[in-house]
């Protein structure tokens, strides 16, 4: 079983900063994906930044920085200018796969609010 743990949320005024943590921990696996998404009420949840791929999504290029330290399993997300529509929980995702079958994993969500 993996677990991941997010922290880093918070209130934020517009043009603020904040960085997202998410550490896993749990059984060995091999690691097929990582990434962080968001979700705001009512909106679909949304990919925000891939470090398989190193994509991002469009309205945070520039923005947003995705990273990880392998030695502590952990993945961040450093968002900079945020704007009111950053405003969402924030999720971390990761895909492994354990014998020959890809499992995806969520941390708990952490809530993100930028306003003034």
């Amino acid at each position: 079983q993996v677990q991941l743990v997010e922290s880093g949320g918070g209130l934020v005024q517009p043009g603020g900063s904040l960085r997202l943590s998410c550490a896993a921990s749990g059984s060995i696996f091999s690691i097929l994906a990582m990434g962080w998404y968001r979700q705001a009420p009512g909106k679909e949840r949304e990919l925000v930044a891939s470090i398989t791929s190193g994509e991002y999504a469009d309205s945070v290029k520039g923005r947003f920085t995705i990273s990880r330290d392998n030695a502590k399993n952990t993945v961040y997300l450093q968002m900079n200018s945020l704007k009111p529509e950053d405003t969402a929980v924030y999720y971390c995702k990761v895909i492994v796969r354990r014998d020959g079958i890809s499992r995806i994993y969520w941390g708990q969500g952490t809530q993100v609010t930028v306003s003034s």
